[in-house]
């Protein structure tokens, strides 16, 4: 329920570019809201977006032009030797004299073309609409595509590889253009909000990270596409009251969980024909998700197909010359079967491609059947499998194989930090560590195709994000692309806290890993209030080796103890029966772990337990909320952020996934819905929703007040209007919101010289 996009959006919210300059504050070594919110004070640098050429040897990202004012220009860069070369000169990307905004662009397969993308919309989470531009090397010309067409209003334009055509969806329909003539050709008509083809509707891009719908052969032959059947969705209406004296609603297309799904289907277009043959990809399209299909070669798809239960995935292949499906991989599991494998080390988010291995005659899967989740090689033909990692310790993600080794994301010995390693593609066991131990945290790459190269991202709770280019498996640093010397210089200035890593063994015997901000001005025998931060389900793991962000450094100064802890069910590299425990059980043994964590970790004789708080956002707050009603014994203040208070009321894919059918097992949903248990509530409550949340609806915070109210219970409510999910939209809203939650806890859960 992303869930896993706000722990992202909540680092970055505490360490970005703020708006307004902070007058004579460099010497003062204690940080203040407006400090944090309202100065540019501590600005992060990121790298820039970089594109690879020439299988990784190489590399353009976009820069600002010498010559021209307020001009993006294309450079490339040799990887190895960093030479400097101008691509695409800023004079040649300039429309009626005024410079193209470049969004982000792709090359052609042979280089002589490039696509821009720019004037951008977005759709849901990201912005995949806009116009795209072509410059053309051998002209030397600035083109647009779909020109016909309203602005902003393409989607995934992609050259065929004989550069001849280039294919885009607009509304919902897939289109060719000839490139040399302009000449368009509709090849799908029956695209129309219910019928979607080439794209995704809201599910599938929330819970599969699905956008991209189609895809060229190798050869420019077919379009591979999805259509999604979206007609027996219904509707949910979100209401904007801001921006017009009458309020308008805004239509959703949201399965609820419990509700059938969008059906979906897989059609492969003829270049020769432009007409579409359906592949017959067994099961009822309604009872079954189609969340990967990928091209081996020029005659043969890979396609992922999951069960509604999501516990059973099968792979097909398919050969458009002879029409054969082939089932060539079958993995079933007793709670659900995982795509995405959430990690700290991988977003979550993605195309879910299988990696393709010995001359794509084999892909890479990782499994969860065992005790560990491993690495497996399956021969496409033969569909024979082979481990590539008999290691006693869980693979967190997996990196590109190349040149017989295949990269993957590990920390056997602690599971609050990452990675890189390597190993072998013949399954000999053999394992190597690629990250230099002066890198201790959590690590991040973004590899070359070539795998020669690749982009490190390293941060610790103490040190902020840096970014390197590094050659492999050497891991020798080629240029450093973003050091933020500046930013950690400023952070020493401060009074900066001890963050302490230990693990607390509940009454059941479970062992939970913590992370523990301590005061800055800290005495052992002295009483502290206890900020607990929590989130608790599949999709995020908080007791991390990560930056701990301004907010929290704050808080530290403040003096309060800041607690996150990770329970049974949360993605800690701690084997799939840790992860999978969950099954059924969200909102009850992930609540019942983290009381019984904070029953341990309040004996120590520094933590005040008249003064306990806990917060947190989307799943966090639906955590927050479920100890609040049914532990108030610990918690006495909680602050509860666009969380799910009724699981009969978020999406299917994500809700059904991690506890079943409710028709079949209803009281689960039930026993986990803090909205059950609000009649408990005796503590200090503030609850925060944005009233244009399509993740999870502003309803869910109505239903719960209405509970609230039948209960007698007083409480404190902030909607934000026509904010979404990040509530983040909108002038001064992040730092009203932090003004907001630091009032609350000074006043609820006062310091000692408060």
């Amino acid at each position: 329920m992303n869930h896993r996009l706000n722990l992202a959006l909540l680092l970055v919210t505490f360490l970005t570019t703020l708006t307004t300059k902070s007058q004579d504050l460099s010497q003062d070594e204690m940080l203040s809201l407006d400090r944090i919110y309202n100065s540019n004070e501590f600005v992060q640098e990121y790298e820039r977006p970089m594109q690879w050429i020439e299988n990784g040897d190489a590399y353009i990202i976009v820069e600002k032009s010498q010559t021209i004012s307020n001009a993006d220009e294309l450079i490339r860069y040799d990887t190895k030797t960093q030479k400097r070369s101008v691509f695409v000169a800023g004079e040649s990307l300039t429309i009626d004299g005024t410079p193209l905004s470049i969004s982000s662009f792709t090359l052609s397969s042979d280089g002589s073309k490039v696509l821009f993308f720019n004037n951008t919309s977005r759709v849901w989470r990201s912005y995949s609409k806009g116009d795209y531009w072509v410059f053309d090397f051998t002209t030397n010309q600035l083109k647009q595509l779909g020109a016909s067409f309203e602005a902003s209003s393409l989607m995934f334009a992609k050259f065929s590889k004989d550069n001849k055509y280039v294919a885009y969806v607009h509304d919902f329909n897939i289109y060719k253009e000839d490139f040399a003539t302009g000449s368009m050709t509709q090849l799908t008509t029956d695209g129309d909000g219910a019928i979607i083809n080439g794209t995704f509707d809201w599910a599938y891009e929330e819970e599969f990270g699905k956008r991209d719908g189609f895809s060229w052969s190798p050869n420019a032959n077919y379009i591979a596409y999805w259509q999604i059947d979206a007609s027996d969705i219904e509707t949910f209406f979100m209401i904007n009251n801001t921006d017009s004296i009458y309020s308008k609603p805004i239509p959703l297309q949201y399965p609820k969980v419990g509700r059938t799904p969008s059906g979906a289907k897989l059609g492969i277009i003829n270049m020769n024909s432009n007409q579409t043959i359906w592949i017959p990809v067994p099961g009822d399209q309604k009872n079954n998700y189609l969340p990967g299909m990928q091209w081996v070669n020029d005659d043969l798809l890979l396609i992922q197909q999951l069960n509604r239960h999501q516990n059973k995935l099968s792979i097909w292949s398919y050969q458009p010359s002879s029409k054969t499906l082939k089932n060539i991989y079958t993995e079933e599991e007793e709670t659900w079967v995982d795509l995405g494998y959430p990690d700290i080390s991988a977003d979550g988010w993605g195309n879910n491609d299988l990696p393709l291995v010995d001359n794509n005659t084999a892909f890479l899967r990782m499994t969860e059947n065992g005790t560990w989740r491993h690495i497996y090689k399956i021969n496409i033909a033969s569909g024979e499998q082979l481990l590539l990692t008999p290691f006693d310790f869980d693979v967190a993600s997996i990196r590109p194989a190349t040149n017989n080794v295949v990269y993957f994301m590990a920390s056997p010995n602690n599971s609050t930090q990452r990675y890189l390693y390597q190993t072998d593609l013949s399954g000999k066991g053999e394992v190597r560590q690629i990250t230099p131990q002066i890198f201790d945290g959590v690590n991040n790459y973004s590899f070359s195709p070539n795998g020669l190269y690749a982009i490190h991202i390293h941060q610790n709770v103490l040190k902020p994000r840096s970014s390197q280019l590094v050659e492999l498996p050497a891991h020798s640093t080629i240029k450093t692309l973003a050091s933020n010397k500046d930013f950690d210089k400023r952070l020493r200035t401060l009074d900066l806290p001890e963050v302490r890593f230990t693990t607390v063994t509940t009454e059941e015997g479970i062992a939970i890993d913590v992370r523990m901000i301590m005061p800055t001005d800290f005495d052992p025998n002295e009483k502290y209030p206890v900020l607990f931060h929590v989130y608790g389900e599949p999709w995020g793991q908080v007791a991390t080796d990560t930056h701990i962000g301004l907010w929290n450094i704050m808080m530290a100064q403040k003096g309060y103890v800041i607690i996150d802890m990770d329970n049974r069910g949360t993605p800690c590299l701690k084997g799939s029966a840790w992860r999978k425990s969950i099954y059924r059980q969200i909102g009850v043994i992930n609540v019942k772990d983290q009381a019984d964590a904070a029953k341990e970790i309040l004996k120590l004789e520094y933590l005040d337990n008249d003064r306990t708080a806990v917060w947190g956002w989307s799943g966090g707050g639906s955590m927050t909320l479920n100890l609040m009603f049914k532990h108030p014994e610990i918690y006495k203040t909680g602050i509860a952020i666009a969380a799910v208070s009724d699981q009969l009321i978020y999406d299917n894919i994500y809700q059904e996934r991690y506890m079943g059918l409710p028709q079949e097992n209803r009281d689960d949903f039930i026993a986990g819905s803090p909205v059950t248990h609000a009649k408990n509530l005796k503590g200090n409550l503030l609850l925060i929703h944005g009233t244009a949340d399509d993740n999870v609806h502003y309803q869910s915070a109505e239903l719960l007040i209405n509970e609230l109210i039948k209960q007698h219970k007083l409480f404190q409510f902030m909607p934000y209007p026509n904010r979404t999910h990040s509530i983040r939209e909108g002038q001064n809203t992040t730092r009203h919101l932090y003004y907001l939650m630091t009032d609350y806890l000074l006043k609820n859960t006062p310091v000692n010289n408060n």
